[in-house]
């Protein structure tokens, strides 16, 4: 039987200098409506001045195992896919917001063709083999895409050593983005 995959994506905060290149390459290759976005990238700045330091934090979709987003859709139209992704069927999406209500993460936006949208890890992509557009462009290296469930070790050796930072886990969503630090 074949392995079920469980993708997942790690941002090493350290590498990234927020230079947006993720986020033109998601617009471009899903065809985002300008004044919307799959992807965004957040920037902290910390300390009390002299001592400052900034972080830059590419974020999305987190793909949860538990997402509220897929049991609050009241027409299935959002949905697990089967590699352990979020995924949204617009034909099916009625574009009533109960998945914007419910996401956490100020995720998604409703497309102006009426339908619910946000970060698909580019699915159209994974199933020809490739990485997301967002994955593929980044300059320094930062967005890691990696199966949870793939004995190659690749989700380890990334975080070993790093602190490992998820995003609102009290919500009990099981996010699959893990932020390096």
């Amino acid at each position: 039987m074949a392995r079920k995959r469980k993708y997942a994506m790690i941002i090493d905060t350290k590498r990234c200098v927020g230079c947006s290149a993720c986020v033109y390459a998601c617009k471009s290759e899903n065809n985002v409506p300008e004044g919307f976005c799959r992807d965004w990238i957040v920037q902290r700045i910390e300390g009390d001045y002299p001592k400052l330091t900034m972080l830059n934090r590419s974020e999305r979709c987190q793909h949860c195992e538990n997402a509220p987003c897929v049991s609050n859709c009241p027409t299935t139209a959002s949905h697990y896919g089967g590699d352990g992704t979020v995924q949204i069927e617009p034909d099916l999406c009625t574009g009533c917001k109960a998945c914007i209500a419910a996401c956490p993460y100020d995720a998604r936006y409703i497309h102006p063709e009426g339908y619910a949208d946000k970060c698909s890890f580019c699915q159209h992509r994974l199933k020809q083999g490739l990485k997301p557009a967002c994955v593929t462009v980044c300059p320094t290296k930062t967005l890691h895409l990696v199966d949870l469930n793939s004995n190659d070790g690749e989700a380890e050796k990334l975080m070993r050593g790093r602190e490992v930072v998820q995003d609102k886990v009290h919500a009990g969503t099981m996010p699959k983005l893990f932020w390096l630090m």
